[in-house]
C-alpha cells in the first residue's frame, strides 16, 4: 500500500528518511525504469534492456539488478553495492504529483513533490532531515527535487526514443538463459534488446536521423551494457555460495 501526500514543512517538519538500502527498506527490486540521458551512467554498471508495461502496453528501457522478483543483487550490508544508483531508485520514497491551480480563469496542472508516508524509509528518528530548523529545505530534499526533475524530463524522452527504435525495427524480443554454479537454471523472458543486424543494415539517412535525435549514442550504450549480464551472474553465484 502507498499513502502519497503533498509534502510541506509544517506537517512533515520532523520527518527523516532512512538512507539504508535494503530489502527491509523496500529496495529489493530486480529492475527499474531508465531513460537515454541516464544511459551513460547506468551502462557502466547494469544491463539495459527493454520491457513492455503490462498496464499501458508501452515499451520502456530498464536497468536490470537481478534475475527474479525480490532479488536485488546490488544490496549488501545496508548499502547499494555500486557507484551509481539509478534515479528511479534514488528518488524513493518521493514522487511527482500534480496539483491544479487557476490564474485569471485559466486552470493549469503544476508538478508538486509528494511523499509516500507508508514507506519504511519514513520515520522521525533516524536518517536525513527533510527540512531545516526554520522550515527551509535540507540539502537532501533539494537533491531529491533535482532528481525528480531530471527523472520527469528523462522519462518523457522515452516516448520519442522508443518510437525511433520501432520505426527503424531495432527492437527484438530476447530470452536470457542463465546457468548458475549450483546447476540451477533461470530463463528471463518478456524483455527486448537492440537488433544489431538491423542496426548494421540501416540506411545512412536513418542513421543520421537517429544521430540528430541524440539516440544513436544511446543505442550503442544499450548494446555495450549487455556485458554486465555476466556481472549479474557472478553476483548471483556469490550470493548462493554464502
Amino acid at each position: 500500500m502507498t499513502n502519497h501526500v503533498l509534502l510541506n514543512n509544517i506537517e512533515h517538519k520532523d520527518l527523516k528518511i532512512n538512507l539504508e538500502r535494503s530489502a527491509q527498506m523496500g529496495d529489493n527490486v530486480w529492475y527499474t525504469q531508465t531513460f537515454p540521458m541516464e544511459f551513460r551512467s547506468a551502462q557502466a554498471h547494469y544491463p539495459i534492456l527493454f520491457q513492455k508495461d503490462s498496464n499501458t502496453g508501452q515499451i520502456m528501457p530498464v536497468t536490470l539488478f537481478g534475475f527474479e522478483n525480490d532479488n536485488n543483487l546490488f544490496l549488501k550490508n545496508g548499502k547499494w553495492d555500486t557507484a551509481y544508483i539509478p534515479l528511479a531508485i534514488q528518488r524513493l520514497p518521493f514522487y511527482i504529483g500534480f496539483q491544479e491551480s487557476t490564474l485569471d480563469g485559466i486552470t493549469s496542472k503544476n508538478r508538486v513533490l509528494t511523499l509516500d508516508l507508508d514507506s519504511p524509509k519514513v520515520n522521525q528518528t533516524h536518517g536525513a532531515d527533510l527540512f531545516l530548523e526554520y522550515g527551509g529545505n535540507s540539502d537532501y530534499l533539494e537533491h531529491i527535487a533535482n532528481v525528480l526533475e531530471a527523472l520527469h524530463h528523462g522519462l518523457q524522452e522515452n516516448s520519442a526514443f522508443i518510437e525511433a527504435l520501432t520505426n527503424c525495427e531495432l527492437l527484438e524480443a530476447v530470452t536470457l538463459d542463465i546457468e548458475l554454479n549450483d546447476g540451477n537454471k533461470k530463463q528471463l523472458m518478456g524483455f527486448y534488446t537492440i537488433n544489431e543486424d538491423n542496426l548494421n543494415n540501416l540506411s545512412q539517412y536513418k542513421l543520421s536521423k537517429l544521430h540528430s535525435q541524440g539516440f544513436l549514442q544511446a543505442i550503442y550504450m544499450v548494446i555495450a551494457s549487455q556485458v554486465h549480464i555476466n556481472d549479474l551472474v557472478a553476483r548471483k553465484n556469490a550470493q548462493i555460495a554464502l
